[in-house]
């Protein structure tokens, strides 16, 4: 085992021995959904975010790879894809950090402190600039639309499905009976 698959590994196990819930996507350890909860004091207190990790095969030397799967509204979020625009994850990072970090330091510290003069969702960027009470009230009310523990579940399960999926009106219907025997 190379040193940064045992270092992904000890990194890994190190989160989810945390009070993260942690969920893996595939059956290795580079894709896994991490719950996350506002932090307090501030306008996302109170809300909870499934956040989508991929670690790149040279991590921890590259950086790894966040997006919010349920919505947030926040200038450096994209709000249809949830990729985050994090500088210190995606141009400072260091071998030093690790997954803890992440989820202990990096994102409260995004949600805390958003840089509006750096949007990925401008929209947001602008609103909290001009008129940062009603910036607030948006996020509250995103909060309460897209980031609550339901909500979580519901994208996972949304996330695995797959969009050409047939609906029961596109499945022809029959009033015929069945026939045959099932197999015991």
């Amino acid at each position: 085992m190379s040193s940064p698959s045992k270092r992904r590994e000890m990194d890994l196990m190190k989160l989810m021995m945390s009070d993260y819930k942690v969920e893996m996507i595939n059956d290795g350890m580079q894709e896994f959904y991490v719950d996350f909860h506002g932090p307090r004091e501030s306008p996302y207190h109170g809300g909870v975010w499934r956040i989508r990790v991929e670690l790149p095969d040279a991590y921890p030397y590259k950086s790894p790879s966040i997006g919010f799967v349920n919505k947030i509204y926040h200038p450096n979020v994209d709000e249809m894809s949830g990729s985050v625009c994090l500088d210190v994850i995606n141009q400072t990072w260091s071998p030093m950090f690790d997954l803890v970090n992440v989820f202990e330091v990096f994102l409260p510290q995004l949600l805390l402190y958003p840089n509006p003069s750096d949007p990925l969702n401008g929209e947001a960027a602008a609103m909290m600039i001009r008129d940062k009470a009603n910036y607030e009230q948006r996020v509250k009310e995103y909060c309460e639309k897209y980031a609550k523990p339901e909500h979580i579940g519901a994208t996972a399960e949304e996330d695995k499905s797959s969009d050409d999926e047939l609906s029961e009106d596109d499945y022809a219907s029959s009033d015929e009976p069945v026939t045959g025997h099932a197999d015991p």
